[in-house]
C-alpha cells in the first residue's frame, strides 16, 4: 500500500500543477516502498535528485501564474517555495556529505510539506486562477 493515496481533495483544478503534484506523491511513494524493503538509503539519492528538478519547474509554474495574473499572496507563497528548496538542498548536502543516513526523516518531511502546502497554501490561489480561466 502506498504512503500517501491521491485524494480528489488534492486537486486544484488545474490540470499541469496537478499531474506535478500527483508527482511528487509518485516519489515520495518510491521513498517509502524502497524503505519497505530495506533500500531506503539507495533510493535515496535519486528521490533528491528528483525534488531537486520537481523544485525548479513545479514552483516556477506556480510563480509564473501568479506574476501573470497578480496574485495578491505571491510573495507569502514564493517564500514557502524558498524554505522547501533550502530543505531538500540541505537534505542532499547531507546525503552527499554522508551525512543523511535515514530517510525516514526526508520522508516525514516530504509527506507533511506536500500536505499541508497543497491543502493549505496551495488551496489558496485555486479559487484565484481558477476565477481567471487557468485550467
Amino acid at each position: 500500500m502506498a504512503l500517501i493515496e491521491w485524494e480528489d481533495s488534492y486537486n486544484l483544478g488545474i490540470e499541469h500543477l496537478d499531474n506535478q503534484h500527483k508527482g511528487l506523491v509518485k516519489q515520495i511513494n518510491i521513498l517509502h516502498a524502497a524503505m519497505k524493503i530495506g533500500k531506503g538509503k539507495e533510493s535515496l539519492d535519486e528521490i533528491l535528485k528528483a525534488l531537486i528538478n520537481y523544485t525548479a519547474t513545479h514552483f516556477k509554474s506556480e510563480e509564473e501564474l501568479f506574476f501573470q495574473y497578480n496574485f495578491p499572496d505571491s510573495k507569502k507563497h514564493i517564500a514557502e517555495h524558498e524554505k522547501f528548496v533550502k530543505e531538500v538542498l540541505k537534505f542532499k548536502e547531507d546525503f552527499d556529505k554522508g551525512r543523511l543516513m535515514v530517510s525516514i526523516d526526508v520522508l516525514h518531511f516530504l509527506k507533511g510539506w506536500l500536505i499541508n502546502h497543497i491543502l493549505g497554501s496551495d488551496m489558496g490561489y485555486k479559487s484565484f486562477l481558477l476565477s481567471k480561466g487557468v485550467r
